[in-house]
């Protein structure tokens, strides 16, 4: 059965009248007679006995005259609710974002989204970069933003690449390496000869955190094997222990100034030649689909955090 037979159908019991409906539906009397022709035929069945009061439909029309009207109704119910989604009445995201990114992001383009598009449903998960990868290519994600791998990146995802985010040297106060440490132009703390670090304690985090694969990188670039005293999952917490004497660790310069404690570790840059630095992307399955709702998400993310 198809939209136009359960119209054909509906508007023929509606009018009692071959001719009549035909008007209604904008076509020739024959060309209906032989469409209700085609259907009864099709199905086996009389839909129709004519009368002197018009066609009124028999038992089995009366059925099928239940089943077009609920179908249509369905029909109408899902074009409309297509037009809402087009237009930004209605819809869902499912997007991933790590956690410290969400602290950055989410509250810059939530209110204004939600001023925009206030039915539209929003599941956000907050998991790690590897996991909201996974997501991605299992396709129970939309897009994710995320920082983009150094190396090995996924073939099947890919990354909009929207802002470089240096990395930083946190180290305790009253370390004797921060007077080696040299004002220049370009960087927002001063530059240490990142191989001064050779005999240092480090604090890292866990080897599935995209953190630790750009540490590792970096410190790999200088000829570093780290002496690593601690392992753990929360940067804060790193930021936070190399403030106070543990060890010295490498952190996003966006991350470490979002962070207060009681006893900051001083920050010093690191010299460019050792690429010390990640890329916040938006990730997205290669050829995935985006509906409008998520487009304009990403249009806000654009223009908030690309630079």
């Amino acid at each position: 059965m198809t939209n136009r037979e359960l119209q054909y159908v509906k508007t023929v019991a509606d009018e009692k009248s071959i001719s009549q409906a035909a008007k209604k539906l904008f076509i020739a009397q024959p060309s209906l007679s032989q469409s209700l022709q085609r259907i009864e035929d099709s199905l086996g069945i009389k839909l129709f006995i004519r009368t002197k009061n018009g066609l009124n439909l028999t038992y089995a029309g009366e059925r099928y005259y239940q089943i077009a009207c609920q179908i249509l109704k369905i029909y109408d119910d899902f074009e409309t609710e297509i037009s809402d989604i087009n237009n930004l009445r209605t819809g869902r995201i499912f997007m991933g974002v790590t956690n410290h990114l969400g602290t950055i992001m989410l509250p810059r383009i939530l209110p204004e989204f939600r001023k925009m598009c206030p039915a539209i449903e929003i599941n956000v998960y907050e998991e790690t970069t590897d996991r909201q990868e996974e997501r991605l290519l299992s396709g129970e994600l939309d897009f994710a933003l995320l920082h983009a791998p150094k190396k090995d990146s996924h073939p099947s995802l890919h990354y909009e690449l929207l802002a470089r985010d240096p990395f930083v040297i946190a180290l305790p106060q009253g370390n004797p390496l921060i007077e080696k440490a040299q004002t220049r132009e370009g960087y927002n703390y001063p530059v240490l000869d990142i191989k001064l670090l050779k005999n240092e304690p480090f604090i890292v985090l866990h080897k599935r955190q995209r953190i630790r694969h750009v540490m590792d990188a970096i410190l790999a670039k200088a000829k570093i094997v780290p002496d690593i005293v601690l392992t753990l999952k929360n940067y804060e917490t790193a930021q936070s222990l190399a403030g106070k004497g543990l060890g010295i660790t490498l952190l996003p310069s966006d991350y470490a100034n979002i962070t207060s404690m009681e006893t900051p570790p001083v920050l010093l840059s690191i010299d460019e030649k050792y690429s010390p630095n990640w890329n916040l992307c938006i990730t997205t399955l290669q050829g995935g689909f985006l509906s409008r709702a998520d487009e304009y998400f990403l249009s806000l993310v654009r223009k908030y955090f690309t630079r």
